[in-house]
């Protein structure tokens, strides 16, 4: 069997860029200062400036940076959220987390985000605020989502955290909201090396109010007016992720080149491979195909050295965990129906143009 290809080579990134990184490391190191110094306020702002936006606040994850945006807006028990049944749970967690209830809505059958069609009827009076996801690196449809928040007066915040760099309309993700979030997990288009994230906004009274939250709601040192938390990015993962950002546009553009070969060598396949709306610059942070027999193929796939995964099996409705929401089997049939054909295939910036030709090729031969 020639050498497994797997889902993301990190390991091949680090050694691209070793030198830079190792100094960067060595740096913060050197200087004894390891928590929001330097790298940290340099950062933010160098990604506030990519992304066109005012503030940025680096925080411990994007987890965290989704709830310390929910609750700067002073979210919690008796409100509700509107999102996606399709994400990474930690989207509806940080709703969870503030006591407030996520409200869920089925899926585009072609984009994966949210059907910004059905959002509307799931407004209540109770209903405070609208998390779509640019899931696997494709924007969402913002603008009927933006005439519903202002229609309604609904706060619209943007999770961000798999589209660092993807554009919806010739503007980046993450300066459409109210407020804008990011993941730095490993391995994201732009991704540190441990838990980060970062929290995006043109409102100042927002910045300031995230500001408290993120260090236990202190004004200054020991003077704390509000309930916060312990949430910062650190020095080394912001020092990391300053050398890092230099590079993403070159590595979302060798995405869109990686991507843009699988789409070519398989379409004549039996797969449905991804599509690019007309709106929208994908950034491939996952390049998810659709197939009838899933598990057959990934079993064939992996059988050949190849490696997959599924993002995500189960939504986020049907998860134990949300049982008490009283959401039943067909409730959200799109995407209840996708969770069993989706599959993820090998993408990251230095995957090899033979490495996707053996992949497309098994595809091409696989028989069920």
């Amino acid at each position: 069997m020639s050498d497994k290809i797997p889902m993301v080579n990190l390991k091949q990134q680090y050694h691209s860029i070793k030198n830079e990184i190792d100094n960067a490391i060595n740096s913060v190191l050197e200087s004894g200062k390891f928590i929001l110094g330097e790298n940290v306020q340099e950062f933010e702002k160098e990604f506030a400036r990519y992304c066109n936006m005012k503030f940025a606040i680096g925080v411990g994850s994007g987890t965290d940076a989704l709830h310390l945006s929910l609750c700067s807006f002073n979210i919690g028990h008796g409100d509700e959220v509107i999102t996606t049944s399709l994400s990474a749970i930690a989207t509806s967690f940080s709703i969870t987390y503030t006591g407030a209830k996520p409200v869920f809505v089925d899926i585009d059958p072609e984009t994966y985000n949210i059907d910004t069609k059905k959002v509307e009827e799931k407004i209540t009076d109770k209903t405070k605020a609208i998390i779509p996801v640019h899931l696997y690196g494709h924007s969402t449809d913002l603008g009927p989502l933006l005439e519903i928040a202002e229609k309604h007066n609904l706060l619209l915040i943007e999770d961000a955290s798999q589209s660092h760099g993807a554009l919806y309309k010739g503007k980046k993700v993450g300066s459409f909201g109210n407020v804008a979030t990011f993941s730095f997990y490993p391995t994201k288009n732009l991704g540190c090396y441990g838990d980060g994230g970062i929290i995006l906004t043109n409102n100042k009274q927002t910045y300031e109010k995230i500001l408290l939250l993120r260090e236990y709601g202190q004004e200054k040192r020991y003077n704390h007016s509000t309930l916060g938390f312990n949430s910062r990015l650190d020095e080394i993962q912001a020092a990391i992720l300053r050398v890092k950002l230099k590079k993403l546009d070159e590595w979302n553009n060798l995405r869109r080149k990686n991507a843009n070969l699988y789409n070519e060598l398989l379409e004549n396949s039996d797969v449905i491979t991804p599509i690019e709306k007309e709106y929208a610059k994908h950034v491939y942070h996952l390049y998810v195909i659709r197939s009838k027999n899933r598990s057959e193929l990934r079993q064939w796939l992996k059988s050949r050295g190849v490696l997959t995964d599924i993002h995500y099996p189960t939504p986020i409705h049907l998860q134990k965990v949300y049982k008490s929401l009283n959401y039943k089997k067909g409730s959200l049939p799109v995407v209840e129906k996708h969770v069993n054909q989706i599959l993820t295939l090998p993408m990251f910036p230095e995957l090899k143009e033979e490495q996707i030709i053996r992949i497309a090729s098994l595809i091409k031969n696989f028989r069920c």
